[in-house]
């Protein structure tokens, strides 16, 4: 009998081992606010299957510093609403982060661990798994270390971010149904480190300090803007509020300069809602959009370049999508050079590069690169001038362009879009008060982080001159 009993066990073995596999071992987690300003506090929502895990804040820039540590936090494993996308986690706060007063204004990546020891009778192997999120923190004095005021592209961030099935593009969200709301509140997506963190590396290892902010603080803080000379925006700075731009674009007309290091910017229309934690953008759909069926269309969430606007991001930026594209994405001049070419060697930005009319500059690190920004052009004794058609103003110096191009797919939907049009990306800069630069290109970072002589000196010209 004895025998029997054992032999019946080691039949049963692996029916037991299946029936426990180890759960997967998870982290994730958001802070409660897009920025917060030195000397405050940052909530973090936490969901983990581990019994507890650690914290790690740094601040990234020139280097990577660690400024606080905490272990040992208790993990609770919470239920993901189905509507996490559009509505938020909801998780309950886990701890909260004292952002002492030393803490340099800046971007902070929050990282999240956790272990075990794997299954109680199978797979008995340490485990860890590791998640992150990010926070900003302003200067609690605005201007008091830097003139200069960097509003990183954290819309942008949101806008691609699917974690909880949906974001506002249709290629990466479930079963290709574009949402059109995207919550803050859930682990987020950052492209932080793709175009605004090769720019931050070099201005600091260059010496020049750097102030921070949020997209969303244009909006909900507009009054920092009074102590600042120099507005940057840096990559990809894709998605504005109507309060973003006015209050921007009021600070402009005081004397306030800009410089968008940036393309595809403020290309698309949102709007905050529940006090910027969530944003709404139905892009394409916009006839879909409730705005839509009251005839006022000022804050409809579409292309900022829509004729139902009336506002293209060209009165801003000097350019615009609609006349710029891709170069060495989506298909588009795919094997051609990715380089400005420069109209106006003797303007004050291109001072000390060397270059000629002619010159091409940019091409190792792909500068004129991604998505592209343009505006219409005519020719006059081989030098662009803008026509002014597509709201650019008349004032736009164009210093350097490059052929660019739209993707057919990206076109279609809208009506007043010229099939197969090239475009030209634009570099340049007008003044109405104070001085706007576009560098009318994602990549330009790229090539700081390449060291191309041309990009880093036009860098510092525009940096010194503007921020003064």
């Amino acid at each position: 009998m004895k025998r029997r009993r054992c032999l019946s066990l080691l039949v049963a073995a692996p029916a037991l081992a299946s029936a426990t596999e180890p759960a997967p071992l998870f982290i994730e987690g958001y802070a409660d606010h897009l920025s917060v300003a030195q000397g405050e506090e940052m909530a973090l929502h936490v969901n983990t299957s581990g019994a507890k895990f650690d914290v790690e804040i740094a601040r990234l820039g020139a280097e990577r510093v660690v400024v606080w540590k905490k272990a040992g936090v208790l993990g609770v494993n919470h239920p993901v609403p189905e509507d996490a996308s559009s509505q938020g986690c909801r998780w309950p706060e886990s701890l909260r982060v004292p952002v002492a007063k030393d803490w340099k204004s800046g971007y902070y990546e929050v990282t999240f661990r956790t272990a075990d020891a794997g299954g109680k009778w199978t797979h008995r192997s340490r485990r860890t798994a590791e998640g992150s999120a990010f926070f900003i923190v302003r200067a609690a004095q605005p201007g008091s270390r830097s003139k200069i005021l960097i509003q990183l592209a954290t819309n942008t961030y949101n806008a691609y971010n699917n974690w909880g099935g949906f974001s506002v593009y249709a290629y990466n969200s479930l079963s290709n149904n574009q949402g059109h709301r995207v919550s803050f509140e859930r682990p987020p997506a950052s492209q932080f480190s793709r175009w605004e963190l090769p720019f931050v590396k070099w201005a600091e290892a260059n010496g020049y300090e750097l102030e921070y902010a949020a997209n969303s603080d244009l909006e909900f803080h507009p009054e920092m803007l009074a102590s600042y000379k120099l507005v940057l925006s840096v990559g990809h700075d894709e998605y504005w509020s109507t309060p973003m731009r006015d209050h921007l674009e009021s600070w402009i007309g005081k004397g306030g300069n800009v410089a968008f290091f940036s393309g595809n910017t403020c290309c698309w229309q949102v709007r905050s809602e529940d006090e910027g934690r969530a944003f709404t953008c139905w892009k394409q759909n916009y006839h879909l959009d409730p705005i839509f069926q009251t005839r006022e269309f000022q804050t409809l969430s579409t292309l900022w370049s829509h004729h139902l606007l009336q506002r293209p991001e060209n009165a801003l930026t000097g350019v615009g999508f609609l006349w710029g594209g891709y170069r060495r994405s989506h298909g588009q001049f795919m094997e051609d050079h990715a380089a400005y070419q420069v109209h106006r060697p003797d303007h004050w930005a291109l001072a000390g590069t060397g270059l000629k009319t002619g010159a091409l500059f940019g091409d190792k690190d792909t500068v004129v690169g991604y998505e592209c920004d343009g505006c219409e052009l005519e020719w006059k004794d081989g030098l662009p001038f803008p026509t002014g058609r597509d709201g650019t103003p008349k004032s736009f110096e164009v210093l350097a362009t490059c052929p660019v191009r739209w993707h057919p797919d990206d076109a279609e939907w809208y009506e007043r879009w010229e099939k197969g049009r090239t475009g030209a990306a634009c570099m340049g800069l007008y003044t109405r008060g104070g001085t706007v630069f576009t560098a009318g290109t994602t990549d330009w970072a790229h090539g700081l982080q390449g060291g191309d002589a041309a990009v880093q000196k036009i860098t510092r010209n525009l940096l010194d001159r503007l921020s003064a």
